[in-house]
C-alpha cells in the first residue's frame, strides 16, 4: 500500500475514533446532567460537549495517536505481521500514557484513552483490509454522522420546554455581580438614609421583545440643597445582559 492510501486510512481512522469517542463521552456527561438538572436544551448541551470532546480527543489522536500508530505499524510489518491482535493491544497500552504524562489523571481518563486507542487500531486494520480488497470506506464517515444526528434528535425530543424568561429573572440577571446588586430585586422603589443623604433606588423593567427586556436602575439622592441622580440600564435576554445606557453622576456616599 502506498503512502497516499496509508494517509487516507489514518485520517479515516482518526475521524471515526474521534467522533465515536466524543459521542460516548458526551452521552456520559449528559447522563450525569440529566440525573441532577432539569431536562432543558439537552440537544444543545449534547452538541456543545461533543464539540468540546472532539477538539480534545481529535488533537490527541491526530498528533500523538498517528505518530505512535505509524511506528507500531512499521514494527508490525517488520516483526509480527501475522499477529494483528498484538498490534491492536500495543495501541491500547500506549493509550494509557495519560497516566504517565498526567499523574493526576483519573483511572476513568486512562481507561478512556486506552479504549480510544484500541478502537483506532481496530478500525485502522478494518479499513486496511477493505482498501486491500478495493472496497469503499465512506461508511466510516457516514456512520458517526448518522449516530450523532440520531442522538441529538433523541435528546431534543426528550428535552422539556423552557419556562418563560420573566421580568424578575431579567432583573436578577442584570444586577447579579454588578454595583446594581443593591437595588430592589423586583420592580419598585427603596428609600433610606446613607451617610446623611436621603437616597431612593428604583428598579424598572420594560419588555421590548419576546423574553427581552430593558432593565433600568435609577438612583436619586439629596442632602440639603445638594441633589443628584444616576441611571444604568441593561438590555437583557435569557443568554446575556448588555449595557444599554448610563446617565448621571457617581453617588457621593
Amino acid at each position: 500500500m502506498n503512502i497516499k492510501d496509508a494517509i487516507k486510512r489514518k485520517i479515516t481512522a482518526t475521524f471515526f475514533t474521534t467522533a465515536i469517542t466524543a459521542i460516548v463521552l458526551a452521552c456520559a456527561y449528559m447522563a450525569a446532567v440529566m440525573r441532577s438538572s432539569p431536562l432543558y436544551q439537552l440537544g444543545e448541551g449534547f452538541s456543545s460537549m461533543f464539540i468540546l470532546y472532539s477538539i480534545y480527543v481529535g488533537a490527541i489522536v491526530l498528533i500523538y495517536g498517528n505518530i505512535i500508530s505509524a511506528g507500531l505499524e512499521y514494527i508490525h510489518k517488520k516483526w509480527f505481521i501475522n499477529h494483528t491482535w498484538f498490534y491492536i493491544l500495543l495501541h491500547g497500552l500506549f493509550g494509557l500514557v495519560n497516566g504517565v504524562i498526567f499523574p493526576e489523571a483519573s483511572l476513568l481518563l486512562m481507561l478512556s484513552g486506552m479504549a480510544a486507542a484500541l478502537l483506532y487500531a481496530f478500525i485502522d486494520r478494518w479499513i486496511d483490509s477493505k482498501m486491500e480488497a478495493h472496497k469503499k470506506i465512506r461508511g466510516f464517515f457516514i456512520f458517526p454522522v448518522l449516530l450523532f444526528c440520531s442522538l441529538w434528535l433523541c435528546f431534543q425530543i426528550i428535552s422539556e420546554t423552557l419556562p418563560p424568561f420573566t421580568k424578575e429573572e431579567a432583573i436578577e440577571f442584570a444586577a447579579d455581580g454588578t454595583p446594581q446588586d443593591v437595588f430592589p430585586k423586583k420592580e419598585g422603589k427603596w428609600a433610606g438614609v446613607i451617610n446623611g443623604y436621603n437616597v431612593e433606588r428604583e428598579t424598572s423593567v420594560k419588555e421590548i421583545g419576546k423574553e427581552k427586556y430593558i432593565v433600568t436602575f435609577t438612583e436619586r439622592w439629596a442632602k440639603g440643597t445638594e441633589k443628584g441622580s444616576s441611571l444604568f440600564s441593561y438590555e437583557v435576554d435569557r443568554q446575556s445582559a448588555t449595557a444599554y445606557s448610563m446617565e448621571g453622576e457617581e453617588p457621593p456616599y
